[in-house]
């Protein structure tokens, strides 16, 4: 992971500023952009741009409501967003609840922010095609790849 951040903890929150969250860039595990049908229609648009980071690495204030789906890798995600305004701030996989996936469109800076790669480029459309310059997977990565996610959260 890339950044060009001067400073190591970064902000974001939700529309209304209800929800807000803290984290270090340095404990960031990975960013990535999902093309997958439920990643699009949560957001409304062609992908979520995701940063992975450890749920210990990450302060929450405010409360969010969950609203819980399975997602189309089969994993159960429970998307995070503010009761009030109902911006979508995180989510998690219920089988992996350790690493959090921050809406980067939530951030209040994210212009240090790179993306590693793209997940579910088959599901992607013409109108929003993937960044053919970084790694992309046609669905979910591989196992391996979950697995170094999983240990980096550690």
């Amino acid at each position: 992971m890339q950044m060009n951040s001067p400073t190591s903890i970064q902000t974001g929150r939700c529309q209304c500023g209800d929800i807000k969250y803290s984290f270090d860039v340095n404990k960031l595990i990975s960013a990535h952009n999902c093309h997958c049908k439920d990643c699009q229609r949560s957001t409304g648009s062609g992908k979520a741009t995701i940063i992975f980071v450890a749920k210990k690495n990450i302060t929450i204030e405010g409360v969010l409501k969950f609203y819980e789906v399975k997602g189309s890798s089969g994993s159960h995600v429970r998307r995070g967003f503010c009761e009030n305004c109902g911006s979508g701030v995180i989510s998690y996989a219920k089988e992996i609840p350790h690493i959090y996936y921050i809406k980067a469109g939530t951030l209040e800076d994210s212009s240090w922010l790179k993306i590693d790669s793209n997940f579910f480029t088959d599901s992607a459309h013409d109108w929003n095609r993937p960044d053919n310059s970084i790694k992309s997977y046609k669905g979910n990565p591989s196992m391996i790849s979950n697995i170094k996610t999983l240990f980096k959260s550690f």
